[in-house]
């Protein structure tokens, strides 16, 4: 089976997992944890581990978290696509989904204290983050600009080679992963803008997602507090995350690339 680039963050995994003729048990991806020698752990310091779901009821969002925050136990269906997913990001991202964990728990009771019946703002933005969040990584400061501008055209194919050298994307929302197994015009991520040094570039994939989990963690805490801190950001734009932008003509998809309103 052909991978999309966009799970390249994923590339180790096919060492615990690619010879797999079945769906992985809980039990394994727990096991994963252990083999990986990784110190993963809940907002509030539980170790975490992949139990089997069985919140189903319209409280589930706030059960979940609280579950995950007091215990670390994640309910995770098996045969879910969305719920392995998660369960890989964890891996991958622990500190980021740590302070996601920390902030739903926190602002859910917040919320229950004051009897306010609908998500804050905040809990808004790290709910879309966790689902469809993706992460721009870039050297240089004009292709930064270009992305805030909207520039999608001139970024992804006037600047491509300079995009393929100096910016780079990861997806961390498991929603999203989800639905690049499918990949489709409109798949369109939540972004978070992290400057890096050119040295970034030449470090190996785990500890460039070491560094992004760090930089991701301080920007949780210190700089989210509403959706508008997120960037919209379309994932096939990347060069050659689809063969079909290989064409100019790709990017002149105006319900895709869209202007600055």
């Amino acid at each position: 089976m052909h991978l999309s680039p966009i799970f390249a963050p994923f590339k180790h995994f096919q060492k615990y997992v690619g010879g797999m003729q079945d769906w992985p048990e809980l039990s394994y991806l727990n096991a994963m944890i252990i083999q990986q020698r990784l110190h993963i752990v809940s907002g509030s310091g539980k170790r975490i581990c992949f139990v089997p779901a069985i919140i189903k009821n319209k409280h589930a969002e706030k059960k979940y978290e609280s579950a995950v925050y007091l215990t670390g136990q994640v309910q995770t269906r098996v045969k879910s696509w969305h719920d392995f997913f998660n369960a890989l990001v964890w891996q991958i991202f622990p500190r980021a989904k740590s302070v996601l964990n920390q902030i739903h728990y926190q602002d859910q009771l917040i919320e229950s204290l004051n009897k306010v019946k609908h998500r804050s703002a905040l809990r808004d933005a790290v709910t879309h983050f966790d689902e469809s969040g993706v992460i721009v990584v870039s050297s240089e400061k004009t292709l930064i600009q270009l992305l805030k501008n909207f520039e999608w055209k001139q970024l992804f194919w006037q600047e491509r080679k300079a995009v393929l050298s100096s910016m780079r994307f990861f997806v961390f929302g498991h929603g999203l992963y989800e639905k690049a197994l499918n990949p489709y015009i409109g798949m369109t991520g939540k972004g978070i803008i992290i400057d890096v040094d050119d040295i970034f570039f030449k470090r190996d994939v785990s500890e460039q997602l070491q560094f992004i989990d760090r930089m991701l963690e301080s920007f949780l805490l210190e700089s989210l507090s509403t959706n508008a801190d997120l960037t919209p950001i379309p994932l096939l734009g990347y060069p050659d995350w689809t063969k079909d932008n290989t064409y100019e003509a790709y990017y002149e998809n105006n319900k895709y690339f869209r202007d600055r309103h």
